[in-house]
C-alpha cells in the first residue's frame, strides 16, 4: 500500500501528464496499474483546477476529458466515488446540463437514495450549494421515475443535513405526492420544506392548492390564498381555477362565482377551464337554468368540447333528452364533434329510457365517425342488456370489448352477475363472480347479495354453503370479506341458521370473524329470539377486543331502519359490555 507521500507524488505526475497532453503515457503499465477509484477522485478534483488547452481532447474542463478519457478506455468501468466526484466538479463550474445527465446515469444502476450510501458519498463535500444542487436533481429524478419513496428519502437527508432544495424540486416533489392522493404527506413534507428554509413560490402554492381541491378542503384553500396574498405571491389563472373548481364540487357555486369576480378584479381574466369548471357544478346539480346563462355569458374565451359535452351530461340528468340533442347539432355546427364522453352520455340517457333501438343507431354513428367506444360505453351497454334479461347481448357487449382490448372492470362484472342473478342463471352468475375475484377485482356486499338472494329464493341454501369451497377450488383466495358478505345478507334475510353454518365453516378454516361478523350475528340472534345466543356473540367481541365503530354503528342503524323495537335495546347490550368508542356513545346521544 503506497505511503500518503508516494500517492501525493504520483497524483501530481499524473497531473503534469495529462496538462502537459501526453495523455497515452497513461496507458504504460506501471502508471496504469496505480490509477485506483481513490487516486482517481483525487486526480479528478486536482484536474478540476485546470482547463483543457488541448481542443483533441475533448470539453474545456480538464477533469471531465479525463473522466471521459478514462470511460472509453476497454472494460473500464467508472466507480460510484469517481462518478459522484465529477458530477460535483461539473456542478460547482456550472455545467448543469451535463452534470444532472450524469446523474441520471448512475442513480438508474445504483441506490442512491440509500442513508447509508447517501452519507458515505456527501461528506466528502463541503459545499452546501453544489449539495442542493445534486440532492435536488435527485430528489426529480426518482419522482420522474415514479420513485417517490426514493425521492423522500432524499428529501429526508437534505433536511437532516440542512441543504435546502430548489423551488422547482420542491414543487415536482409535492406534485407527485398530489398526484397519488398522499394529502396528509403532502402537508408532512411542505412543514418539513418551510422549517430548512424554502420560501414558497407560486408553483408551490398551486400544488398545495390542487391538494386541497382533491381532498376537498375548501377553509385550507381559502387560508393559503389568504397566505400568498400577504406574501405578495399574486395568484394566476391557475390558482383561481382551481380554487373555483374546490368550490364546485362542494356545490358552492355563488363563493365559485364570488372567486371569478375577485380573479377578474386581480387582473386575471377567466379562460375556458373557469366556465367549464362553474358549468359542470351547475349542471351536476340539474341547474341549467343558471348552467345556460353563464353559457351564453362566456366573453373572451370560446366554448370547447369539455363545454358542450358538460351541458349535454347535464340536459341528459333532467330527462331533455331533445336539448341535448339538438345541443349536439349546435356543437357540430361549430365545427366540434362529439367524442366519446359526449356520446356516452346521450347513450347512457337512452338505455335508462329502455331506447336499445336508439342506442345501437347511436352505437352506428360512433363507428361511422370513428370514434371508438370505452369502458363506459360497453358498461352502459352491457347495463341496459342485463336490465331487460338479454343475457345474450350482454355477452356479445362483453366479448367484443375483449376483442378490442378493453378490460372488463368493476361495473362490468356487477352488471353481468346482476343480469344472470335476475334471469336464474346461477352457473354463468358464478362464472363471473369467479372471473371478478381471478381478475383481482373486489366484489361488493351487494355483488353477494344478488347471489345469495337467488339461491335463498329458490330454497337451495346448499349452493351457498358450497360457494366459499367453490371459490377455494378454483384457486381464489377466500378471507374474511368474503364470509362477512355471506353472513351479512343471510342474516339480513333472516336465515340465521345458514349464518350460523356459514360461520361455522369460516372458523373451521382457522378464518376470525370482525366485528361486523359479531355484530351481525349477535343482533340477528336477538331478533330471532334467542337473546342468550345473542349474548354470547357479544361476550365473544369483548374476549376478542372487537369494537364497534361509528361507521358499522350507522351501517346497522341504516340497514334495520324498520326495527325501531329491538334496534335500542341491542345498543343497550353493547354499551353495557363497552364495545363503543366515547366518540359513539355521543353521536348517539
Amino acid at each position: 500500500m503506497p505511503t500518503l507521500a508516494a500517492e501525493t507524488q504520483l497524483i501530481q505526475s499524473v497531473c503534469a501528464i495529462i496538462v502537459k497532453g501526453h495523455w497515452n503515457n497513461l496507458l504504460k503499465p506501471y502508471i496504469g496499474s496505480t490509477l485506483t477509484s481513490t487516486i482517481i477522485h483525487q486526480l479528478l478534483l486536482q484536474l478540476s483546477l485546470y482547463k483543457n488547452c488541448n481542443p483533441n481532447h475533448g470539453p474545456p474542463l480538464l477533469s471531465w476529458a479525463f473522466f471521459k478519457w478514462l470511460e472509453s478506455l476497454p472494460n473500464y468501468n467508472h466507480s460510484l466515488q469517481s462518478s459522484w466526484t465529477m458530477v460535483h466538479i461539473l456542478t460547482k463550474h456550472n455545467h448543469f446540463k451535463t452534470a444532472q445527465h450524469l446523474l441520471d446515469k448512475i442513480a438508474l444502476k445504483d441506490f442512491l437514495s440509500s442513508p447509508s450510501v447517501l452519507n458515505a458519498l456527501v461528506r466528502n463535500y463541503d459545499d452546501p450549494d453544489v449539495n442542493s444542487h445534486v440532492l435536488s436533481w435527485l430528489v426529480i429524478f426518482y419522482v420522474n421515475s415514479r420513485m417517490t419513496q426514493d425521492a423522500i428519502q432524499v428529501f429526508e437527508h437534505m433536511r437532516v443535513h440542512r441543504f435546502k432544495p430548489h423551488l422547482h424540486a420542491c414543487t415536482v416533489l409535492l406534485n407527485c405526492l398530489v398526484k397519488d392522493r398522499l394529502t396528509d404527506m403532502v402537508w408532512k413534507v411542505y412543514k418539513k420544506m418551510v422549517r430548512i428554509g424554502v420560501v414558497p413560490n407560486l408553483h408551490i402554492y398551486n400544488v398545495l392548492i390542487h391538494a386541497c381541491c382533491k381532498s376537498g378542503d375548501v377553509e385550507k384553500a381559502e387560508e393559503l390564498l389568504s397566505e400568498m396574498e400577504l406574501k405578495c405571491v399574486f395568484p394566476d389563472i391557475f390558482t383561481y381555477n382551481t380554487l373555483i373548481s374546490v368550490y364546485c364540487k362542494r356545490s358552492m357555486h355563488y363563493d365559485a362565482l364570488a372567486v371569478q369576480d375577485r380573479m377578474e378584479r386581480g387582473g386575471v381574466s377567466p379562460d375556458i377551464v373557469t366556465f367549464n369548471s362553474v358549468i359542470y357544478g351547475f349542471c351536476r346539480e340539474g341547474r341549467m337554468r343558471e348552467a345556460v346563462k353563464l353559457f351564453q355569458e362566456i366573453k373572451g374565451a370560446t366554448p370547447n368540447h369539455v363545454t358542450y359535452t358538460t351541458l349535454i351530461d347535464g340536459y341528459c340528468r333532467v330527462n331533455d333528452l331533445e336539448e341535448a340533442l339538438r345541443l349536439c347539432k349546435v356543437m357540430e355546427a361549430k365545427g366540434l364533434y362529439p367524442g366519446v364522453v359526449t356520446y356516452n352520455s346521450i347513450l347512457r340517457k337512452l338505455c335508462e329510457e329502455g331506447r336499445i333501438r336508439d342506442a345501437n343507431k347511436l352505437l352506428s354513428e360512433m363507428s361511422e365517425r370513428k370514434v371508438v367506444p370505452d369502458n363506459v360505453t360497453c358498461n352502459t351497454l352491457i347495463n341496459a342488456y342485463c336490465k331487460i334479461g338479454d343475457m345474450m347481448s350482454a355477452l356479445k357487449v362483453k366479448n367484443k370489448m375483449l376483442e378490442a382490448g378493453l378490460k372488463l372492470d368493476q361495473f362490468t362484472y356487477k352488471a353481468l352477475i346482476h343480469g344472470f342473478c335476475k334471469v336464474q342463471e346461477m352457473e354463468s352468475a358464478k362464472e363471473h363472480l369467479f372471473g371478478m375475484l381471478g381478475a383481482g377485482l373486489s366484489p361488493s356486499y351487494c355483488t353477494y347479495s344478488w347471489i345469495i338472494d337467488a339461491f335463498c329464493n329458490r330454497d337451495n341454501e346448499d349452493a351457498v354453503l358450497r360457494l366459499p369451497d367453490e371459490l377455494v377450488q378454483r384457486g381464489l383466495c377466500v378471507d374474511v370479506s368474503v364470509y362477512r358478505a355471506l353472513i351479512r345478507r343471510l342474516c339480513k334475510r333472516e336465515r340465521v341458521d345458514c349464518a350460523e353454518k356459514i360461520f361455522s365453516i369460516m372458523q373451521g378454516k382457522g378464518i376470525s370473524g370482525d366485528s361486523v361478523v359479531y355484530t351481525t350475528l349477535a343482533y340477528a340472534y336477538l331478533k330471532a329470539g334467542k337473546a342468550t345466543v345473542a349474548s354470547k356473540m357479544l361476550d365473544e367481541m369483548d374476549k376478542r377486543w372487537l369494537k364497534i365503530t361509528l361507521k358499522i354503528y350507522k351501517s346497522f342503524n341504516a340497514s334495520y331502519v324498520g326495527d325501531s323495537n329491538i334496534l335500542p335495546l341491542f345498543w343497550d347490550h353493547v354499551v353495557e359490555r363497552g364495545l363503543m368508542s366515547k366518540n359513539i356513545m355521543k353521536e348517539m346521544q
